[in-house]
């Protein structure tokens, strides 16, 4: 069995959950989800199952649409409404103040991961140590926020829908929003709503996945990696890449262009794999292999 699962999480599972579940009813143990989902958030999470799993770093980097719900007024330890409350603020800011600040997030910033997250430093992810009461210094990172759209305001609530890249922590964007407004704020409620390719309109809940069901739910990976060109090669060029041979023939490769990843795929065999071309030729990246 091999493709994508496009999952439509539950509140209280986790992403492991999720996989565990999968594995059972594949009957396999070549399982690997695309993007950590936290307990207290829902919605799309793709899951690779056999030969799709080699993809799962390449699918991962797509951009992400999130529907969030942010608290302002108050601040916990984990930046979400599961966390141990901090301090609580009045919120004086006006609806238009509010809206000025979130905006002012859109674009490259910086964004320092929560304490409370999967990262690994030193070899010890921050969350252990965060239950340990142990706060530790974080790298801020280089994020993108694409956009930001307002769909509804309550103060102290507001849900909004961001487009945003991979490594985005909408927890920190809330936090850093209710820090802007010298307020605080948490997150108090989170829906991822597509991850590239996948959106929640065309998911499948868990709870409806079954093993009889579950190859009509299957998604080819090239229809994932919809974002990357195709190159088709004739059957004895295929032979070639798929033994490890960087392809210098002008014949088969004086169209492509230098340094960009492409789907593979042969005149014979479909889709193959993703390649890239440099100066020593044309060559495999990462071949696919049904199991």
């Amino acid at each position: 069995m091999n493709g994508i699962l496009n999952i439509n999480k539950g509140l209280g599972l986790s992403s492991f959950d999720v996989v565990r579940k999968v594995k059972k009813i594949a009957h396999t143990k070549k399982v690997g989800h695309t993007g950590t989902l936290d307990p207290e958030a829902s919605g799309v999470l793709p899951v690779c199952i056999g030969g799709a799993t080699k993809f799962v770093d390449y699918i991962m980097k797509d951009d992400k649409v999130y529907r969030a719900t942010l608290r302002l007024g108050i601040v916990t330890d984990t930046y979400d409404k599961e966390g141990v409350v901090l301090r609580t603020s009045e919120v004086t800011s006006s609806e238009e103040e509010v809206i000025s600040a979130i905006k002012s997030f859109v674009g490259r910033i910086k964004q320092v991961p929560p304490m409370y997250s999967a990262l690994k430093v030193n070899g010890q992810r921050l969350y252990s140590l965060a239950r340990k009461g142990i706060e530790i210094e974080r790298e801020a990172r280089d994020i993108e926020i694409f956009s930001i759209d307002i769909i509804e305001m309550d103060l102290p609530y507001v849900i909004f829908d961001v487009k945003c890249s991979k490594g985005t922590y909408i927890r920190s964007l809330c936090y850093d929003i209710g820090e802007k407004l010298g307020c605080g704020g948490a997150m108090w409620g989170l829906v991822r709503t597509s991850s590239g390719f996948f959106s929640i309109e065309n998911s499948v809940r868990l709870e409806d996945l079954t093993e009889e069901n579950i190859s009509d739910h299957l998604i080819p990976v090239e229809k994932a990696l919809w974002n990357y060109p195709s190159a088709a090669f004739e059957t004895k060029y295929v032979n070639l890449l798929l033994n490890g041979v960087s392809l210098m023939d002008k014949n088969a490769i004086g169209s492509l262009t230098m340094d960009v990843m492409y789907k593979v795929y042969g005149e014979d065999s479909g889709f193959i794999g993703i390649g890239k071309l440099s100066q020593s030729g044309f060559k495999m990246v990462k071949q696919f292999i049904e199991v």
